[in-house]
């Protein structure tokens, strides 16, 4: 089997999609996590003079050949070191890069970027979200792995809360209108709710959170304490998904499990995040949490295999024209 490096500076989200892309491909990738220090960490992908001594792994060893038959790398400080591998190796590593690494593309065998980025090349491969393994085969392997919420009443939602960024404020009116709206609607429609939060939400909103869904059947997860991750659970059970806004990953992973997917933007979603929205609210694969309308759901969101294709095929381009 080739080998590959799966790159991310530890961040769930890039390492998610590095990680989702080489198992797409078949592969049984190294998951690598870099650590830069300054200033190669403020200026990557850009800085790359003396950045060999300054990149290191998690166990703080330098990084070595053997180099991989391919390098598949996930934001600003992977790219740093899939854009120096392709020197390293003497051109025989098949470089490819997720997220717009702000640099040209060129830089790279291959880059894949969200529409909304906006990155331009002939070696650029568009997606719309965020690559992901949901699929029915993950889905079906996580029903059977957390079997025990479906006992759990129906309807259930799950709700997948991230934090606060430039694009979107989730503060404390945030959360009042977004667990009365949810309130409103379990007083409607009965069920459970399947809440899960992520590293960016701050503790006193989990504590929030936590006190809220105790009123209603269901769980919360918000770290090691509560046991086993559930979220490819709650996704795989969930009948309907509230999404908060501010992630394209969670956004992207929602939809693609082909299950009615809403979010709650109170304030105008800025930046790219709002191409990321539109693109999805025209697609119909993301609802707003107060459209009651009733709504064809579209095919899931499933990227993530397609792409991997049309990487196999740029891959086996390259071996057959690279040194050898």
């Amino acid at each position: 089997m080739p080998s590959c490096w799966a790159i991310s500076d530890g961040a769930a989200g890039n390492e998610r999609q590095a990680l989702a892309l080489a198992r797409a491909l078949g592969l049984a990738p190294r998951e690598l996590r870099v650590h830069v220090r300054q200033p190669w960490a403020a200026f990557a992908p850009r800085l790359t003079a003396g950045a060999h001594a300054a990149i290191r792994d998690e166990a703080g060893a330098p990084l070595l050949p053997p180099w991989p038959d391919i390098a598949i790398g996930c934001g600003r400080r992977a790219a740093l070191v899939t854009r120096l591998l392709r020197g390293w190796s003497d051109a025989r590593t098949f470089c490819v890069q997720i997220l717009d690494p702000r640099i040209d593309s060129a830089a790279f065998d291959l880059v894949i970027a969200p529409q909304h980025d906006r990155v331009e090349g002939t070696n650029v491969i568009h997606s719309i979200g965020a690559l992901n393994p949901v699929d029915h085969e993950w889905l079906g392997a996580a029903r059977a792995r957390f079997a025990a919420f479906g006992a759990l009443p129906t309807p259930r939602t799950t709700v997948l809360v991230g934090g606060s960024n430039r694009a979107q404020r989730l503060d404390g009116a945030y959360f009042d209108a977004l667990l009365e709206r949810l309130a409103t609607r379990h007083s409607v429609d009965g069920g459970s709710f399947l809440t899960s939060v992520s590293r960016r939400t701050p503790p006193p909103v989990t504590a929030r959170l936590r006190k809220a869904f105790a009123a209603f059947p269901g769980v919360l997860w918000s770290g090691p304490d509560d046991g086993e991750n559930p979220y490819a659970g709650f996704l795989a059970w969930a009948d309907r998904i509230v999404v908060t806004p501010d992630s394209v990953n969670m956004l992207s992973e929602a939809c693609a499990t082909g299950k009615p997917v809403y979010t709650f933007a109170p304030r105008a979603v800025t930046g790219k995040l709002a191409a990321f929205h539109a693109e999805l609210l025209a697609s119909g694969h993301l609802r707003r949490l107060d459209d009651n309308a009733s709504l064809a759901q579209p095919a899931p969101l499933a990227e993530t295999a397609a792409i991997a294709e049309l990487v196999r095929e740029r891959w086996q381009a390259f071996t057959a024209s690279a040194p050898h």
